[in-house]
């Protein structure tokens, strides 16, 4: 795949889809701004045991990822960190 047109790919190891990915049926996408990337791989059906991740091409980088084997947001590790109350 050429990545003339950008240096972000949505990428995942089954066929992607969601009502916003432009190519229905492909496992990855070219897309040359971050947040679209990202937007893009937010709003897709992940299948249980699968993951979809963002990689910054030039560096390879995963900037987001999905599904199984992702890490929880910051949001989520402060909560499960803070003891819970009775």
């Amino acid at each position: 795949m050429q990545f003339a047109n950008g240096d972000f790919r949505v990428e995942s190891s089954h066929p992607i889809s969601g009502a916003l990915w432009p190519a229905p049926g492909a496992a990855e996408y070219a897309v040359s701004s971050r947040s679209v990337a990202i937007a893009l791989a937010a709003k897709c059906f992940v299948p249980q045991g699968n993951e979809i991740r963002v990689v910054h091409v030039p560096s390879g980088e995963i900037v987001f990822r999905k599904g199984e084997g992702a890490a929880p947001a910051p949001e989520q590790q402060a909560r499960q960190s803070q003891p819970a109350s009775h």
